[in-house]
């Protein structure tokens, strides 16, 4: 089992993908699992220690999943880039609480640039969400896209992952 994961502080999107060498039955090489979206509410950053609450909150849940499906690995979505430089930091702190989870759990932990993520879903670095979506739903065997869009970027870290593994 592979979980990807995309980070942020409000929204920490995660997707679970089953590979066949976790079960040799499967009728495709990738299944979903499940997927969803870690929300942390903004309080007050001086009661609660500059967000502190909100980090331990991705911690406390995301170590209940890793448990509950029984993880063997994480991949995460990293930084490229930051226009806004208090968001990155923010996204960097979720980041490096989900590292420190993943480890603290045994897990191995990986993380993958958007472009590394866009190569290996479409072959091409500016695919855009839509090719993506497309490629989620060819690779899984799905009818509908996955939902919301944070969960949907983590089921592509977590097939980017899985496709690495191939190689």
């Amino acid at each position: 089992m592979i979980l990807g994961i995309d980070p942020g502080l409000a929204n920490t999107g995660w997707g679970i993908v089953r590979t066949r060498e976790d079960d040799e039955k499967m009728e495709n090489d990738y299944e979903l699992v499940a997927c969803g979206v870690l929300k942390t509410k903004l309080e007050s950053t001086k009661e609660n220690g500059g967000g502190a609450d909100r980090l331990g909150k991705i911690y406390e849940e995301l170590e209940e999943i890793i448990k509950k499906y029984e993880v063997k690995e994480l991949a995460y979505e990293t930084l490229f880039f930051a226009k806004n430089t208090s968001s990155a930091i923010k996204v960097s702190e979720a980041i490096g609480v989900i590292k420190l989870c993943g480890r603290n759990c045994g897990l191995e932990v990986f993380g993958y640039t958007p472009l590394q993520v866009k190569m290996a879903l479409t072959g091409y670095g500016r695919a855009e969400k839509d090719q993506i979506e497309m490629m989620l739903r060819s690779i899984l065997g799905l009818s509908e896209g996955i939902r919301p869009s944070h969960a949907s970027d983590a089921v592509a870290v977590a097939l980017t992952h899985g496709f690495r593994l191939r190689v």
